[in-house]
C-alpha cells in the first residue's frame, strides 16, 4: 500500500469521494455537514492524498492551508473493508509530517459530535488533538467537534 498526492482526476478517487459525501450528508443535517466534493478538493490551498492498494483507494485525507501557519485536516476517510487495520493513523500521520514540514504549526479539524464520529475523534485524540473552538469560518454547532493538534 501506498500514501500518494491524488490529482482527483481518476474514476476510483470519484467512487470513492461520492460514496464519501453521501454517507455525511445521510448523518449529519445539511448546514453541519462540511464536506467537500471533487470540485472544492481540486483548489489550490488543498492537497489530496489517497491510499491505495494497488489500484484501489482504501483511504483518503486532505490538507487545506488556512493561512502560514495553520492548516486544516479534510476529508479522512478509510473504506469500510479496511477499517481498523491502521490505515488511518498511517495516513494521519503522514499529513501531519507534511504539515510540519510545511512549516504549519497547527492543524485543526472538525468532525461531527454523533456516536458514528466516536472512533474518529478518538483517533484524532491518541494523535494529540484536543478540544478547540471553531476556526477559520466555521460557527459554533452542536453537531460539530473542533480540534486542534500544535506541530
Amino acid at each position: 500500500m501506498q500514501i500518494i498526492v491524488d490529482d482527483l482526476t481518476g474514476p476510483e478517487i470519484a467512487e470513492f469521494l461520492t460514496a464519501h459525501v453521501a454517507e455525511l450528508r445521510a448523518i449529519s443535517p445539511p448546514e453541519s455537514t462540511h464536506t467537500l466534493d471533487l470540485d472544492a478538493l481540486r483548489r489550490p490551498e488543498i492537497t489530496f492524498w489517497s491510499l491505495r492498494d494497488g489500484e484501489a483507494v482504501v483511504a483518503c485525507g486532505a490538507l487545506k492551508a488556512l493561512d502560514a501557519e495553520h492548516a486544516e485536516l479534510k476529508s479522512m476517510r478509510v473504506a469500510p473493508t479496511h477499517q481498523n487495520r491502521g490505515l488511518a493513523s498511517r495516513l494521519l500521520e503522514h499529513i501531519t509530517a507534511i504539515a510540519r514540514q510545511r512549516g504549519f504549526s497547527r492543524v485543526s479539524l472538525e468532525t461531527g459530535s454523533f456516536d458514528f464520529f466516536e472512533p474518529a475523534r478518538r483517533l484524532y485524540a491518541k494523535h494529540g488533538f484536543t478540544r478547540c473552538e471553531p476556526f477559520a469560518d466555521y460557527r459554533p454547532d452542536p453537531n460539530s467537534v473542533f480540534m486542534t493538534k500544535r506541530l
